[in-house]
């Protein structure tokens, strides 16, 4: 569960994170008292082998956009790169996976990085608020990051603005209930997803597994935020940039801040991140939502294409998977991850080492220490075999890396709250914002660049030498791997 909070804390860092061994504790007694029926991935080699032909389809701000238009876009951004056509394969991957989801044209993006630049937008996103804010997070703290949200967010339902939250009750479980009530007596709705307490909750579709683990904010139908970060001290400073060196599976230094990645966007795409709001709260029973302009008339913003992907345990398959696996499998020329909690399955290893084994530059970014040490020694535990398959793999040094983004070939990009694991990939409601450009992936892959610079390489012949304490922990970290 992201924010995969475990025993023991990071010194320096609010007991808020480091607490979450009770989160993780509730999960997975959820997951036991479901273990006749454990939900399984999708055969990801079965369902990707479908014909990839099809013309692509996009929509716009006035709906679905022509085949001729369609043709046209293709070919002018294919103009503006000559050299090969691998952004109009991945667009045509990418259609092929879920064509439900649209691939919406006009979009304006920002890349935010890490919590004080993203806590500045939303702020500012906040106060322009005129008609509705709906707020869906993990982690919605007692604590100084989070009464400037609830302040801020009483300020515009006293204003007359309608405001519409929803929070994990795991993720929630450290929040005291007055800080709810006081946004309810502040005219704010409330939703508790899945109650811990099965009573208060919907019992017949009462899951203490299923978590909602999405952050995505929308302002007035117009602004959409998404990605890693939650609302938490945790995030209130950035990492520091200093190269300290320090032992692997140590402690960042106090204060030196989490990093992760969010966006800000503007653009008819916002429709779609507000269907998924909608759609979790219909499916929680919320009370009735206040009649306001949820869908206004959207228009052209900029020229970035974006798909919109939620997931929950109750599809047919993971689509955020699905499109994550076939973008891997199709890549021709790098495959960058950022990835906070790495926990993965059989066939994203083999996806991942196939990758490299046929000449792409695959490089992973990972923690070099964690707030769940069962995840970070299970991720560790397939050093060896990526290594051997030729995948490069780097450990971010002074600072928790919760970062969960992707960039492919330099025109496939993810940011959202989806970790590669299975716990998003079966039990969590997911959300994550997919881009097919190369002007955004060129962002993304700057950012990445810094991240590297502040990454330490593992060895192969090192990382064979490694101590027998950690060959143990990874042992231990094993045998839960499909709860964890």
């Amino acid at each position: 569960m992201s924010d995969n909070v475990a025993p023991g804390r990071v010194p320096g860092i609010r007991p808020r994170m480091g607490n979450a061994r009770l989160r993780r504790a509730l999960a997975i007694a959820g997951c036991l008292s479901a273990l006749a029926g454990c939900a399984t991935l999708p055969d990801a080699e079965r369902e990707l082998a479908v014909p990839h032909d099809q013309q692509v389809e996009f929509e716009g701000a006035h709906g679905p956009v022509s085949a001729a238009a369609s043709e046209a876009i293709l070919d002018r951004l294919e103009g503006e790169d000559g050299a090969s056509d691998v952004l109009q394969k991945h667009l045509a991957y990418e259609q092929a996976v879920n064509a439900d989801s649209p691939l919406v044209l006009g979009n304006k993006l920002t890349l935010l990085q890490n919590g004080p630049a993203t806590y500045q937008a939303m702020f500012a996103a906040i106060r322009q608020a005129r008609d509705h804010i709906n707020l869906e997070t993990y982690i919605f703290d007692d604590d100084e990051s989070g009464h400037q949200f609830s302040d801020l967010l009483l300020e515009r339902a006293a204003a007359g603005v309608q405001v519409n939250v929803i929070y994990d009750s795991v993720g929630g479980i450290l929040t005291p209930a007055t800080f709810f009530d006081r946004l309810r007596e502040g005219g704010i709705q409330v939703l508790e997803f899945n109650p811990v307490n099965p009573l208060t909750g919907n019992k017949k579709s009462w899951r203490l597994n299923n978590r909602d683990h999405r952050r995505q904010l929308v302002i007035d139908g117009r602004i959409a935020f998404t990605g890693g970060i939650n609302i938490s001290d945790t995030y209130s400073s950035a990492p520091s940039g200093k190269r300290t060196r320090k032992k692997r599976d140590q402690a960042p230094d106090a204060g030196a801040g989490w990093r992760d990645t969010h966006i800000r966007i503007e653009g008819p795409v916002v429709a779609e991140f507000q269907k998924l709001f909608m759609d979790t709260w219909a499916r929680q029973k919320g009370p009735p939502l206040a009649a306001k302009n949820y869908f206004p008339k959207l228009k052209a913003q900029g020229d970035e294409i974006v798909r919109a992907i939620g997931s929950t345990p109750d599809d047919r398959d993971s689509l955020i998977y699905l499109t994550l696996m076939s973008a891997i499998s199709h890549a021709e020329q790098q495959v960058h991850l950022t990835i906070a909690y790495f926990a993965p399955d059989p066939q994203l290893l083999k996806a991942l080492t196939d990758a490299a084994r046929r000449g792409v530059d695959v490089v992973l970014v990972l923690p070099s220490y964690s707030d769940s040490w069962p995840i970070f020694h299970l991720g560790r535990s397939n050093y060896a075999r990526l290594l051997r398959g030729g995948v490069k793999i780097y450990e971010r040094r002074g600072a928790v890396m919760h970062a969960k983004t992707a960039c492919i070939d330099g025109v496939w990009s993810t940011i959202g709250s989806t970790n590669l694991d299975w716990r998003s990939f079966l039990h969590n409601d997911e959300i994550n914002a997919v881009i097919l450009g190369r002007a955004f992936a060129a962002q993304m892959e700057t950012m990445f660049a810094s991240d590297l610079a502040e990454s330490d390489a593992i060895a192969l012949d090192q990382w064979r030498h490694r101590s027998l304490l950690l060959r143990l922990k990874e042992r231990m970290a094993r045998i839960g791997a499909y709860w964890l």
